[in-house]
């Protein structure tokens, strides 16, 4: 299937690594024009350059931690800047911290916001007047399946996820009509240097080790393992590009079956 991407304009936060990462280089696989972004300067430098050379694609990296309100205009302009235009965005950003719920106080919560929320409002209103532009506009959201099934010891992932869930259906409404696409991907758990730092801490607290806690969170899936980033990736690719016109408003599980629910 041919994704009409070859030449589209992408914007991808959160990138230097995992699925953000993973979704960069499937779009320049696909002939997209890629702007990655991770708040690292130094590696997603060598992050776009290694992209470039793997796919022959055009790939900048731009440094600036997207938790910072006046960052997300800054890395637009960039974009603009670099290749002219912007046709796809996908706002991603690391997760807040686990714990429990009393054990953050208020500045905690207002950081979790800012990162997993505001970063998400910042980015998608500092792109819009080039989205407009677009005749293939779209912008994805990189939740959690933990919007539908909290996860335990991560309260500030499962609410804070849940207001950018909202955000992105209430923008599928209220700017279908000028053409932009707006959908979320809920990853489950997912073979990245995140859950990696999740089950460390977990063996930690529990006496045991990072492979006993990864084996018995990957048998939450019926097909029994975590995901790979690639195969996160390859929904996403599909869903930001043109081949997807019709689909906006989505929240996408990808997750291997670990939620249980019906809807």
């Amino acid at each position: 299937m041919d994704l009409q991407l070859k030449n589209k304009i992408a914007l991808v936060s959160g990138a230097s690594r995992g699925l953000g990462y993973a979704t960069a280089r499937q779009l320049a696989l696909e002939g997209c024009r890629v702007a990655i972004n991770s708040r690292d300067q130094a590696g997603i430098e060598a992050a776009a350059k290694t992209l470039a050379a793997e796919t022959g694609a055009q790939v900048v990296g731009l440094g600036g931690d997207v938790s910072d309100p006046s960052i997300p205009e800054k890395l637009v302009e960039a974009v603009v800047g670099a290749f002219g235009g912007l046709d796809i965005l996908i706002t991603n950003a690391g997760g807040p911290p686990a714990g429990a719920f009393e054990s953050f106080d208020d500045p905690a919560w207002e950081k979790a916001i800012d990162l997993s929320l505001m970063s998400h409002v910042r980015l998608i209103r500092a792109a819009l007047p080039q989205l407009r532009k677009s005749k293939a506009a779209s912008v994805l959201t990189i939740t959690s399946y933990s919007v539908k099934q909290p996860i335990p010891n991560l309260v500030l992932s499962n609410s804070i996820r849940a207001a950018t869930v909202g955000l992105t259906k209430t923008l599928a409404l209220e700017l279908g009509k000028d053409g932009i696409r707006f959908n979320s991907i809920l990853p489950g758990w997912t073979e990245t240097e995140r859950v990696v730092e999740l089950m460390t801490g977990r063996a930690r607290d529990k006496g045991t080790t990072v492979n006993e806690e990864t084996r018995k969170q990957a048998a939450d899936s019926p097909l029994g393992r975590m995901g790979q980033p690639q195969e996160f990736a390859n929904a996403a690719t599909f869903l930001v590009s043109p081949a997807a016109s019709y689909i906006t408003g989505t929240m996408l599980a990808v997750e291997g079956g670990m939620y249980k629910g019906t809807l």
